[in-house]
Order: C-alpha cells, then sequence, then structure tokens
C-alpha cells in the first residue's frame, strides 16, 4: 500500500481553533483478504489529523466526544497550564458522551509532541485515539520535508476485529501489559514511504503502543539517520544505536535522515525488539532524477528550548519511589483507598502493582515541591518488568542510573526503567499544579502505578 504524503491536518481559523471528534471510525489492516477493522478516531482518521502550530503561540482546541463513553485530551510532553493537561479526575473531569471541552494553551516549546485520551486510556488507545502536536521552531531546520513514523500494536483477531475480550486482562495487567501482534506505521500496514533520492527529510518518530517497547533498524548504507530530537527536546547529533532506535511507549525521537539509495530503489525498515526481524515501512525511491547532485554533508541542530540551563542538585528535594507488584514481583500485600489489603484481595479489585507500598491513585500526593525548586526522584524498580515513567507538565534528565553518574543525558518527559534497575531523575519544579506521575504501560497505570506531584 502506497502511505499518502503526510498531510498537514485541519486548518485553524483565523483565530487558531481546531476540532477534534472523538468517534467511531473504520481501518482496513488485513489485506489478503481485505478485512474492516471498527476503530475510534479523531476526525474518522487513525492517526488523529495532525496539528500543527508555531512556539509560544496561543490556540484552541475543541473536543467533542462522540462516542458512548466519556473521554479526555492528555497533550504528551507539552509544558501545559495544569488545568489543560487533560487527566480526568485530577485537572478536568471527563468530558460525557455528547459533550465539548475547549482546551486553550499555548506550548513553550518547540518539537514533537502527541494527544490521547487520559480516561480509560488503555482501552482508548488501543481503539485508535492518538494524533501528532508539532510546534514548529522559529526557524526550522533545513529539511526538505517532514514525515511522520507513529508506530502502533495493535492485538486483533483472524477476523481483523479488536481483540476487545483482552480488556482489562489481568494476564497482561500483571506482565508487560497489552502487547498486540500487528504492527501499522501511520495507521498502515508496511506502507510505502515516498522519497527522492538525494532528499533530506526530519522523521517524527512516535511509540503509541499500549506496551511494547519497540526498535527500529534503518539501514545505514542506503540512509544517513541523525537523531537531533528526544522526548520534543534538541540534542546534539548523533547515530542511533546500532541495535535499533529504541522507543518506548510514549516516548519520540526526532531523526534527520537522508536518502542515499539510487532512484527506483525500496529501503525496508524492521522492528527489532524481538528475535524476530519484521518490516515495518519501506521508503520507496522515485525512479526520478537526485533531489541534488551530491548528499548533503553539513549536520543539523535545532535550536535550544526556554529549559533551564542549570539543575541544581545541592539542595534538591528527594522523593523516594519504590515500584513493586506484577507477576513475579513478590508483593504480599499493599494499600488501596487507604485499606491494606493482600495481594488476592489486590487481584481481586484488579490492582497488582505498587508506589512505595501504595496501589492506585492515592488520596494525597506523592510529594508536594516548592514552586522553582529542583527535585529528585528515586525510582527503584523491584520488579520483573520495564516500566516506561512519564511525567507530567514538566522536562527532567536521568541523572543517575545503578548507582553510576549518567552526564549529558537529554531532558525527557518519559524514561525506561528496566526490570531491577535504579534510576534517578531530576528536574526543577517550575510548573505549579497538580501533575500525574505515572507508568505508560498503559495496564501497568490502570491496576496501580499511578501518583502525582504538587508544584505549590
Amino acid at each position: 500500500m502506497l502511505a499518502p504524503t503526510w498531510s498537514p491536518g485541519p486548518v485553524a481559523d483565523e483565530k487558531r481553533r481546531f476540532v477534534l471528534a472523538a468517534e467511531r471510525a473504520s481501518l482496513v489492516l488485513l489485506e489478503k483478504p481485505a478485512r474492516v477493522t471498527p476503530v475510534w478516531a479523531y476526525g474518522g482518521s487513525v492517526p488523529g489529523p495532525e496539528l500543527r502550530v508555531r512556539r509560544g503561540e496561543a490556540f484552541t482546541v475543541r473536543l467533542e466526544n462522540r462516542l458512548s463513553q466519556p473521554t479526555s485530551v492528555h497533550w504528551h510532553g507539552i509544558r501545559i497550564d495544569n488545568a489543560m493537561d487533560g487527566v480526568a479526575g485530577l485537572t478536568q473531569d471527563a468530558v460525557p458522551p455528547g459533550g465539548t471541552f475547549d482546551y486553550s494553551f499555548s506550548a513553550p516549546d518547540a518539537g514533537t509532541f502527541w494527544y490521547h485520551p487520559h480516561f480509560r486510556s488503555w482501552e482508548q488507545l488501543a481503539r485508535g485515539l492518538y494524533g501528532l502536536l508539532i510546534v514548529e521552531e522559529d526557524e526550522p531546520p533545513a529539511v526538505d520535508r517532514d514525515v511522520a513514523w507513529i508506530a502502533d500494536d495493535w492485538r486483533l483477531e483472524v477476523t481483523g476485529l479488536i481483540d476487545e475480550r483482552s480488556f482489562g486482562s489481568m494476564r497482561d495487567a500483571s506482565h508487560q501489559g497489552r502487547l498486540g501482534n500487528w504492527l501499522t506505521v501511520n495507521g498502515l500496514t508496511e506502507p510505502q514511504i515516498p522519497v527522492r533520492a538525494g532528499e533530506r527529510i526530519r522523521l517524527r518518530c512516535v511509540n503509541v503502543a499500549n506496551a511494547r517497547v519497540m526498535a527500529f533498524d534503518f539501514d545505514r548504507q542506503k540512509l544517513r539517520p541523525s537523531i537531533v530530537a528526544v522526548d520534543g527536546q534538541p540534542v546534539a547529533p548523533r547515530e542511533p544505536d546500532r541495535r535499533g532506535l529504541e522507543l518506548a511507549p510514549g516516548q519520540r525521537t526526532d531523526l534527520i535522515v537522508d536518502v542515499l539509495e539510487a532512484p527506483g530503489g525500496r529501503i525496508p525498515v524492521y522492528e527489532v525488539s524481538t528475535r524476530e526481524r519484521i518490516e515495518s515501512a519501506a521508503f520507496k525511491v522515485e525512479d526520478a532524477p537526485p533531489l541534488r547532485s551530491r548528499p548533503l554533508t553539513e549536520s543539523v541542530s535545532l535550536p535550544a528550548n526556554p529549559l533551564a540551563r542549570d539543575l541544581p542538585l545541592e539542595d534538591a528535594q528527594a522523593i523516594p519511589m519504590l515500584m513493586e507488584g506484577g507477576a513475579m514481583g513478590g508483593l504480599g500485600e499493599a494499600s488501596y483507598k487507604g485499606k491494606m489489603l493482600d495481594i488476592r484481595s489486590l487481584v481481586a479489585e484488579g490492582k497488582v502493582w505498587s508506589f512505595n507500598g501504595i496501589v492506585g491513585m492515592p488520596d494525597q500526593p506523592l510529594a508536594t515541591v516548592s514552586r522553582g525548586r529542583t527535585a529528585v526522584i528515586d525510582m527503584i524498580n523491584r520488579t520483573a518488568w520495564p516500566h516506561a515513567m512519564h511525567l507530567h507538565g514538566h522536562h527532567f534528565r536521568v541523572v543517575e542510573r545503578d548507582g553510576k553518574a549518567v552526564t549529558d543525558a537529554p531532558w525527557r518527559d518519559t524514561v525506561l526503567v528496566a526490570r531491577q534497575e535504579k534510576v534517578r531523575i531530576a528536574f526543577i519544579a517550575d510548573n505549579p499544579g497538580k501533575w500525574l506521575f505515572h507508568c505508560h504501560m498503559l495496564e501497568h497505570q490502570a491496576a496501580g502505578m499511578v501518583t502525582w506531584i504538587v508544584v505549590a
């Protein structure tokens, strides 16, 4: 299937207003024979419309809920005003069926971000509710084209239907999460992305899967990929790891890619997180003269965003976080809704994970941090599974792994904490409000791995 050129999404009116309608739609994911997959979608498409705005520009997005469930929209990675963060039950009420909600804010950072529900997200994302929010730099980099690479991991039945019976599965929740069996890029199965020989593209990669950690292997003889941003924040250009470009759920990486293949060629890109190399998509080089006579040699660096340059740790507030639970985790008991429950009782409640001995969203925050102070979260993963930890409203740096100092780490909003690993992150609490901190393996979040931090 030929992938269309990535469209810019809906055009905002003169007052910079967009509309996102969450509604039922259909995809054809299984093609031989063709099987229709009913999905939930923004604007009738998966991914939803690409929203593109300028850095610092105020705009409004109206959510129209045409679904049978309440919903909300979270703007993942944006250092947003707290009231606009989209977390049902914490920053807003869920939008009921037939209701609307206006999200009005500006994005202080340029980069690649995305949007998705934060109400029953473990189900609503798996049904197709997600899309890109691109915040343009004041001076965009010199590339020929922007291309999205939105990777998803669907769990389908042989009929092409989404496996709805697995929603809420305790087996999934207690292990790695709800892993799928069908890979798409930009909502398509093995899309062929048209490019020109000699072209330089900006590839905006995001993992929107519920739980699968993905890795993509780019052919370095025919492509020249260079990482220029992580989770929306610029980094010094560097090559991806030889084991593949790893993306945990919720993470993004921007690549500058030079097409070195001759006209008429085809360049497959493989997903390599498992023992099997699976073709995820391919770049189809048009049978036309190269865009330029010789490949570009100069590298591209993105302009810095207005984040603090220094991260003072001397007087940082220490916040301990012990992760326990899950299959083979040895959790005996934990507090749930103010009561101590043994593991059998917790499983009966659909909960199997804890932070600091507390399961699920607590009444009291994990910590209250004075505005402007540095906070350090010490995460100890005493479980048998990795966790993609996402902090709302802020970006942080990893400063230590397993007791070893980490230098020059990028600013991130989502970090993968491996099984039995200790990871220390630090951030400046400069955005006031109530901010969610949770595992982005969405079944882990639903089964207990969620808390919140107050910036006062």
